[in-house]
């Protein structure tokens, strides 16, 4: 179909999209695989969203893409691929792409892809006219470095595909130098039946959750509905801390230091409070506002001095002085709070200033000052200019102590209040109008109200290009992050510098680190590091423009630009331009801003799309072989379409050619025929030239190892299996599910997974084919196929590359196929099963406890009230497609699983 070339922008501008058409019905659009993959290596995170879409109908259709994102992200990537051809956005500077909207706008054409969404998020859409029974590719990248507040950094990862997904995972690792010294899985997808779908692996350096829920569970959560998932997976964590000196990686000419000790005294503060009281404060701002400082009060330390001061078009002080947090004073205190109520205008000049002289009044040697402001609106009584203002207040607290500045609601000026902090080194934050806004306000408080060092400096010889390294003060649970690159390569080590404050005293921490080391950061990773620095360098220039005037301004903007387009960052300086397969428009977004402006409007009389009519071309896909058609259906899966034929709904298998096997050495699938005869798909083949690996080519195992995880330890349990054997591997009496698997033959892994479900299921998978029954039909697939996807009653097979997803009932059991030292085999892994019932077999224990025997001359566990002999060995992980190595306690296999080898084993598959 021929079709102009459509360029869509993402830009740095707050716009919306617009569209004149309806609704499609969601049977039209079958969203048939939506992936999230993200990697966290040292608190950088970058996922990637995959959702792959099909047109179900004989018509062409728009079809949409809508997903959300951290608003501290920066979009990295974005792709489309229709047809097999794949459309790529580019990165390019906002006032080009700023042309190509204005020509836009000129004919009648949309805005927008990108959005503000609630506190957290934001969300990015767009849209592709896709042809008759063909499919679309969707691939959004970003990128972002955790922040640590209140001792742990979160993962937010929103999951929202708008409808059930038969083929529909998140797949979260991540890699931390230091350990861990927790981590947890939060949020509304780990609610209810769905935390069943949650799995955690843990190892020394690394760990991963994954999330397989069915579509039954997409639809019965506490957050779901016939539209499918709708929520948050929260991933908290926090790593060890062994060295106060923070921890320092190198990395491709670049480092990173995270600064986090905990080895100082906490300093006693002095926090003055300025309370907005004016009339737009009536109502639940108020009641919210009480109810937070009523709860900060209680949480003062009592070495900690504290003020109070109210304002509207007047300002009035609780006391005229700073007084110590004596449960005396802290009563007084809490009574005046309760009598706090709306009046007046707003008079921002006079309120701080006087709570600087406040300050200024009661200087306490040894301690921390803190000014916070609460306001819901502009200055409007006494001085109104906000440059003066600004002055006024950057004049009488000078460099001594910090500012912080928190906006309640959306009518506030956001930026006088954000260039005020910075400028008195601290920062602003909004307070969202919401039944938890006292909440918010607590929340902040608890950020800063451990302060342990002032002052703090950091220096790095041969460092270069750094990014921020001076902070005022550095809060408990917090942690400073300084990157920068290393100006002498040949160099071999690197030494970093901190000089602080703690209560009076200068303490110092250094660091040395070997630049040559290059165990830090793994190969695949390896070029996370410039990318951290690149992000944190853009960041912090883009928080300091609105400090900077005239050429200086210009000069950082311009190096800010430079690093977006070098990454492909998506800022409010960058614009992402993709060329789509149609039409003849530009759609224009905008970053959003905090507290940003009102998205622009729509032109009037513009039609987004216009779908083919029926009866117009656009079937695709259709093959024959051997006189087969394969009609269009649902376009699930690649190789294989289904047609109802006609008795008793029994499904016949059509389709085209498979790709080449995936084992090793098959050089031809001639004659490869599908055909359908009855109530029977058989699918005869030959296949040639089959040449295996030599035996000798491939390392010989006596035995295959076991990875049990361990209830509340980082190391999990081994335990060695004998080969060959034939194992129950996990059965359900209940619902009648059993998995068996056999061993290759003096090598590792197994040859051979057999399913059994309810009498008349049976899937057999080995390491160049999957045969599935059901007592009524057979299907094949082949591993190296395009996704596929087969789904009965109680039944789901998804294959994806080199796995196999199988969904039997409430078990939910991912088969793997690695292909390592020349050889090929299989691994099971299971993903789901059910709560609270004991399965058997040698996977049925989901975890297992011990506890380590202290004094013993050799390791020794306690297991099950049982001493056992352990020993710290190295195991392969094959159950996740990287194979990690981690480190276990390898024990006995009776003593973990409580019989012998025997009692596992089956006589036939």
């Amino acid at each position: 179909m021929d079709r102009a070339a459509l360029r869509l922008i993402l830009l740095g501008v707050f716009l919306l999209s617009a569209s004149s058409q309806p609704v499609k019905k969601k049977q039209d659009v079958d969203i048939y695989s939506f992936y999230i993959n993200s990697t966290v290596t040292s608190r950088y995170a970058t996922t990637v969203i995959t959702s792959r879409v099909a047109n179900t109908v004989n018509e062409s259709q728009e079809i949409q893409f809508e997903v959300k994102i951290p608003k501290n992200a920066f979009i990295s990537k974005f792709r489309m691929t229709i047809e097999g051809k794949i459309y790529d956005g580019v990165v390019k500077e906002k006032q080009e792409a700023q042309q190509q909207y204005s020509r836009a706008v000129s004919r009648g054409e949309s805005a927008g892809l990108i959005k503000s969404v609630g506190r957290t998020l934001e969300d990015f859409k767009t849209s592709v006219t896709v042809a008759a029974f063909s499919k679309v590719t969707f691939e959004l990248t970003y990128e972002e470095l955790l922040k640590r507040r209140l001792g742990k950094y979160e993962l937010l990862i929103n999951a929202q595909p708008m409808q059930p997904v038969a083929d529909f995972k998140i797949d979260v690792h991540i890699q931390e130098k230091p350990g861990f010294s927790f981590l947890e899985v939060k949020g509304d997808l780990s609610t209810g039946d769905l935390a069943n779908a949650i799995k955690t692996t843990r190892a020394d350096k690394d760990a991963w959750v994954t999330f397989y829920p069915t579509q039954d569970q997409q639809t019965k959560c506490e957050s779901c509905g016939e539209s499918g998932l709708k929520g948050d997976l929260l991933i908290t964590y926090d790593v060890e801390r062994s060295s106060h000196k923070g921890e320092v990686m190198v990395s491709n000419g670049y480092f990173v230091h995270y600064f986090a000790p905990s080895d100082v005294s906490r300093i006693p503060k002095n926090v003055v409070f300025i309370i907005d009281r004016s009339g737009s404060m009536n109502g639940r701002k108020m009641h919210q506002t009480r109810l937070a400082l009523l709860k900060i009060l209680s949480d003062l330390d009592g070495d900690d001095h504290f003020g109070l001061i109210t304002f509207d078009s007047e300002v009035k002080t609780w006391k005229n002085e700073l007084l110590k947090a004596t449960k005396e004073n802290l009563e007084t205190a809490k009574s005046f709070v309760k009598e706090i109520r709306d009046r007046g205008a707003t008079d921002i000049n006079a309120a701080v200033l006087a709570g600087v002289d406040m300050i200024h009044r009661h200087p306490r040697e040894e301690t921390a000052s803190i000014l916070i402001l609460l306001t819901d609106g502009d200055p409007t009584s006494g001085e109104t200019n906000k440059e003066r203002i600004m002055a006024n207040v950057r004049e009488a607290i000078g460099p001594k102590f910090p500012l912080y500045c928190l906006g309640f609601g959306y009518d506030v000026n956001f930026d006088f209040l954000t260039k005020m902090s910075l400028e008195n080194g601290g920062v602003a934050r909004r307070i969202y109008e919401d039944s938890d806004a006292d909440l918010q306000l607590q929340g902040f408080y608890d950020e800063v109200a451990v302060p342990l060092l002032t002052d703090v400096q950091l220096k790095y010889t041969g460092g270069t290009n750094l990014t921020k390294t001076s902070f005022s003060l550095y809060f408990n649970g917090s942690e400073i992050v300084v990157s920068g690159q290393i100006t002498d390569n040949s160099v071999e080590s690197f030494t970093s510098e901190v000089i602080a404050v703690s209560k009076g005293n200068n303490v110092t921490y250094q660091e040395t680190v070997m630049v040559k080391d290059t165990s830090d950061v793994p190969p695949e990773n390896e070029d996370f590091m410039p990318r951290l620095w690149a992000y944190l360098t853009v960041k912090q220039i883009l928080e300091r423009q609105v400090l900077l005037k005239g050429q200086e301004k210009e000069d950082e903007k311009k190096a800010a630009l430079k690093l977006s387009l070098k990454y492909q960052f998506v800022t409010p300086l960058t614009s992402m331009v993709v060329t789509k397969p149609q039409g003849d428009e530009v759609e224009v977004a905008d970053k959003p801003k905090e507290g940003g402006e009102e998205p622009r409007p729509p032109v009037p009389g513009y039609s987004h799309f216009s779908p083919s009519q029926p009866g117009q071309p656009g079937l695709h896909g259709q093959h024959v072989l051997h006189g087969l058609q394969a009609l269009p259906g649902r376009p699930g899966a690649s190789s294989q379409r289904y047609q109802t034929s006609g008795r008793r709904g029994m499904p016949m298998l059509l389709g085209r050619p498979a790709p080449p096997l995936a084992h090793p050495g098959i050089h031809d699938y001639s004659d490869l025929l599908i055909s359908g005869y009855g109530r029977m798909l058989t699918i005869p083949r030959r296949i040639a030239d089959v040449v295996l690996p030599t035996m000798s080519s491939i390392p010989r195992v006596r035995s295959n190892r076991f990875l049990l995880p361990s209830a509340g330890q980082s190391k999990p349990l081994c335990f060695d299996v004998p080969v060959p054997q034939k194992l129950r591997l996990l059965q359900d009496s209940a619902s009648e599910f059993s998995m068996n698997g056999q061993f290759m033959t003096r090598r590792q892994g197994f040859s051979k997974i057999a399913f059994h479900y309810k009498t008349k299921h049976r899937l057999t998978i080995n390491t160049s084919s999957i045969s599935y029954q059901d007592g009524q039909s057979h299907v094949e697939f082949l591993w190296d196929q395009e996704p596929t996807q087969h789904n009965t009653e109680g039944v789901s097979i998804i294959l994806r590359s080199n796995e196999m997803d199988v969904t039997m009932g409430h078990i939910r059991v991912v088969i793997l196929l690695h292909k390592k030292n020349g050889g090929v085999f299989l691994w099971p892994a299971v993903r789901q099963q059910p709560k609270d019932v004991s399965l058997m077999g040698i996977l049925g224990k989901p975890e297992a406890s011990y506890e380590e025997v202290q004094g013993s001359q050799t390791p020794t566990l306690k297991i099950m009230d049982q001493e056992v002999k352990a020993s710290m060995e190295d195991v392969t992980d094959y159950t996740l497609p990287s194979t990690p190595v981690i480190r276990c306690w390898l024990v006995p296999f009776q003593a973990v699983m409580q019989g012998e080898i025997s009692d596992f084993t089956v006589t036939r598959l």
